[in-house]
């Protein structure tokens, strides 16, 4: 594996377990000092642990996104210590799982607040955070990991407000930035394997690995989005895809890299489309639910 990030340095926060962690080992180990931020200290140091493991750097920080002084904290030590930023990855984000199946009706309010403050809100404090050192030195790359939820009913609508939000932000700060030759990107990762997933995983008839009735051969590594970002940070012609946010799996097949296993996940939208009507599980209806939502009206004649 090529270290094509030596000498870079990157900082992946929400980094101590799932997408972040993968991220992170990822960028660690093709070379960059990686500075790790989450709320779970014991997460951030056995993450750190891994990426000194796979012959990397890397500075564990426990932070919590919600709390402004804890993060400017951080960000002065970087200036301070490592006098520069190349890479922002954007993955702190709150636990949706107790939403899927609420109507928001029923949720408590509190839950639109986490959605909003550890998400759309963190990403635009640390991004206001890492854009004067990226513009001091020339340049730089934000990632902000989304969904298409933003677009398609996902989980809950509280789940769905974050993603939107995260999509504007990257759209607004990318036009601001451009200037700037700093670039902001979002990546939307497919059905991620984390060890949480995993964990409840069933041997299907056929001796797969299914969740909950769905086969998990359309699954990713938390790693696959690590080497998404690999890609984009190494792309000579970044800047053109500023602004927009792309599927992991898209940029797979376009930048040509697999999974850590070799494989080509498939870039899966909504489940009722790669599955077919009536294919879906119960469980998977019910965390797409109504799909694609309403279709828009007829023009007026």
């Amino acid at each position: 594996m090529t270290r094509s990030l030596d000498g870079m340095v990157a900082l992946v926060t929400g980094a101590s377990q799932g997408i972040g962690q993968g991220i992170a080992l990822e960028l660690g180990e093709r070379g960059a000092t990686v500075w790790l931020t989450a709320r779970n200290a014991a997460g951030l140091e056995q993450t750190a642990d891994q990426i000194r493991q796979l012959g990397g750097a890397a500075i564990a920080r426990p932070c919590d996104h919600a709390e402004d002084a804890e993060v400017i904290a951080v960000f002065d030590e970087v200036r301070r210590e490592a006098g520069r930023l190349d890479l922002l990855v954007n993955v702190a984000s709150p636990d949706f799982n107790p939403m899927v199946g609420q109507p928001f009706w029923k949720l408590p309010l509190q839950a639109i607040t986490d959605c909003l403050a550890v998400g759309p809100r963190s990403n635009f404090v640390t991004s206001a955070l890492a854009a004067p050192m990226m513009i001091e030195q020339g340049g730089g790359l934000i990632i902000n990991i989304s969904s298409h939820g933003c677009e398609d009913y996902m989980l809950a609508t509280p789940y769905g407000a974050a993603k939107a939000a995260i999509e504007k932000i990257t759209h607004d700060t990318a036009l601001e930035l451009r200037e700037h030759n700093v670039a902001v990107i979002g990546v939307w990762p497919g059905l991620v394997l984390t060890e949480r997933i995993l964990a409840f995983a069933t041997e299907g008839p056929s001796g797969t690995r299914e969740l909950a009735g769905l086969n998990l051969a359309i699954g990713e590594s938390p790693r696959f989005a690590g080497r998404a970002v690999v890609a984009l940070f190494t792309d000579p012609d970044r800047m053109g895809r500023t602004g927009h946010s792309f599927f992991a799996a898209r940029l797979a097949r376009e930048y040509g890299f697999t999974d850590v296993d070799g494989h080509l996940p498939p870039e899966v939208r909504l489940l009722v489309d790669h599955l077919g009507d009536g294919n879906v599980p119960e469980y998977w209806r019910m965390v797409e639910r109504f799909g694609r939502g309403f279709a828009k009206p007829s023009p007026a004649l």
